[in-house]
Parts: structure tokens; C-alpha cells; sequence
């Protein structure tokens, strides 16, 4: 019996010293934080509620380090994230010229959600909330439906402005819908979920457009002919994914670009050449209409940075 209760506390005690030493042994796979995963967050802005995203990554043992979307611009990386019993803090300096202020970022685990303050880069402290992103898999490949002419090549019929209070330039002439007057976004009213969409055309030298995929997701459209391919560049999905090669005309001609959405996979081919091959986009890019990604959103037609004009706006609608 001594032999026996002996040997059982040796057992108890060496499992308590390994477990211990598994602990504090960064090579011992651990548990990630509940923090970790995509988060779909929306900020109470004081001109109204916007989208913002932020992906937090496990590096090393303790050390938890990220990506994050604000209102607009570019996904930014983040170097570290304090974080501790479920309570997070990080700091990104100014994204733009003009401001001077690092937008520092704070929240708490609060259910299954997120929940906290941020300081943007005006000084303003604003509410935020954020759920899990979802991982929008698909099961099988969609089957497809009949294609859909978004554009009517008469007027716009079909299309609403981004902010009805505002004034756009768009307008249909010579058969093409274009910006005369950049300004306002224009975007359909039609939903959609997965589909293949097909555009064609062309832009003044030095425009600067993009199309987002349910109203979330940009893929740029910029006068970029002969320079490097980037995320940031034409046929890339902004801030996110970069083409493994550029395949712009110069300004002034007629392009093509095809882009084919099931669930977060991409496909992008430009006039004529694959440029991203079924590559998942993370999360929402800067100026996205909202960040509920599980829901199907518009075509939305980027027009407050440069003129633009199409000829032709097609979707097949997957089933």
C-alpha cells in the first residue's frame, strides 16, 4: 500500500513539473488566446455608424500581432497587440498627411463579441463592436444562372447613388456609363451573393476607380500601365491581394476585367490574362459600404476619385 501511494505522488508530482515546464517551453504548442480569428467591426462614428476589420494572429508563444481596415485606405499591419484576460490595446500611427494623432484601439472580449473604444486620428474617442467574421466556405461550387445586364446602355435604371444626399456625376453618354463629375459611388440595387462579373473600360491617364464585390470588397482599378503588380494596383484586391502580374492597357483603351466571388475566393482575370487564381480575401478593404460579410451586398462602382467610363456591366448569378 506505501509502495502504492508512493509511487502515485512521484506520478502526480512529475505530471505537475512537465506541465509546467510545457507552459514556459515556446516550442510545446499552446492554446490560442480567444482573442485570436477575424473580427467584423462597426464604429459609432459621429456622422453615423462605419466598418472596420481587424485579424489577430498568434506569433510565438505570447506575442499576438494583427491587421487591421479602418474607415478608408489600406489594410495596416500591426506589430503587437497588448493583450491580457481578454482585453486587447494596440496603436497605429496616422494613415494621412494631415493628421497627427495615432489611432489607438482598445476592447474586451464581451460574449462571443468584441467591444471597446478607439481614438482615431482626429483625437475623437468613439464606441465600437465587433463579431467573429464569418468563414464563408462553400460546399460545392455554385451552379450558374442566367447572366444579368446591370448596365442598360440608356440610363440608370437599376443603379442608386452611395449617399442620396449628395450630388453625382454619373450619366449615360455615347452608350457608356461614366462619372462626368466625380463624387459620389454609384451602386446597384440588386443584391448579390456568388456570381462572375464582367466589365469593360477605360479611363483618362493618371484615374483612379475600383468596383467592390458586394459592396465590401475592392478590386482596384487605376492607371497603372507597365509598372510593378501590387495589392494596391490594378487587379488587385486593395490592401489585400497583390496579381502575380500587371496586365493594364495604358490610358485611354478599352480593358476587360472578369472577377469570379464564391464565398471568399477570388478569381480575377485581366484583359484576357489570370491574374489572382482562387485566393481568399480576408476581410472588408477601406471605404466598404458595411461589414455584415455574411450577407449579399451590390456592385458598387468606385466615382469620388477619378472619371471612369463602362460600356458593358454584366453578373451570372451563382446558384
Amino acid at each position: 500500500w506505501l509502495g502504492r501511494t508512493v509511487n502515485g505522488l512521484l506520478l502526480g508530482l512529475l505530471g505537475m513539473v512537465s506541465s509546467a515546464a510545457d507552459e514556459a517551453n515556446p516550442f510545446v504548442k499552446q492554446e490560442p488566446p480567444p482573442l485570436v480569428g477575424a473580427w467584423d467591426l462597426v464604429v459609432h462614428g459621429a456622422g453615423g455608424d462605419y466598418p472596420s476589420w481587424l485579424q489577430i494572429s498568434q506569433s510565438g508563444y505570447r506575442t499576438l500581432v494583427g491587421s487591421y481596415v479602418g474607415q478608408f485606405g489600406s489594410a495596416r499591419p500591426v506589430a503587437r497587440i497588448e493583450h491580457d484576460q481578454g482585453r486587447l490595446r494596440f496603436s497605429l500611427p496616422p494613415q494621412w498627411e494631415r493628421r497627427t494623432n495615432d489611432v489607438v484601439v482598445e476592447g474586451r472580449l464581451a460574449g462571443d463579441g468584441l467591444r471597446g473604444e478607439i481614438t482615431d486620428d482626429d483625437g475623437k474617442r468613439l464606441n465600437w463592436e465587433a463579431r467573429r467574421a464569418p468563414a464563408l466556405r462553400r460546399e460545392a461550387l455554385p451552379s450558374w444562372g442566367k447572366p444579368i445586364e446591370l448596365f442598360n446602355r440608356r440610363d440608370l435604371t437599376g443603379w442608386r447613388p452611395r449617399h442620396s444626399g449628395s450630388k453625382h456625376g454619373w450619366q449615360v453618354q455615347d452608350g457608356c456609363l461614366t462619372n462626368a463629375v466625380p463624387g459620389n459611388d454609384l451602386m446597384t440595387e440588386q443584391l448579390f451573393n456568388d456570381f462572375k462579373l464582367h466589365a469593360e473600360f477605360r479611363f483618362p491617364k493618371g484615374s483612379n476607380s475600383g468596383l467592390y464585390l458586394r459592396g465590401r470588397y475592392e478590386v482596384q482599378i487605376e492607371d497603372n500601365f507597365g509598372q510593378e503588380p501590387d495589392c494596391h494596383r490594378i487587379g488587385g484586391v486593395y490592401g489585400f491581394l497583390s496579381p502575380c502580374a500587371n496586365a493594364a492597357k495604358p490610358a485611354g483603351e478599352w480593358q476587360t476585367l472578369e472577377v469570379t466571388l464564391v464565398g471568399r475566393l477570388v478569381t480575377v482575370v485581366l484583359n484576357g490574362e489570370r491574374i489572382i487564381e482562387r485566393q481568399a480575401i480576408p476581410g472588408i478593404t477601406g471605404g466598404a459600404l458595411d461589414s455584415d460579410e455574411a450577407k449579399p451586398g451590390p456592385i458598387l462602382v468606385q466615382g469620388d476619385h477619378g472619371p471612369i467610363a463602362f460600356r458593358k456591366l454584366t453578373l451570372t448569378p451563382g446558384k
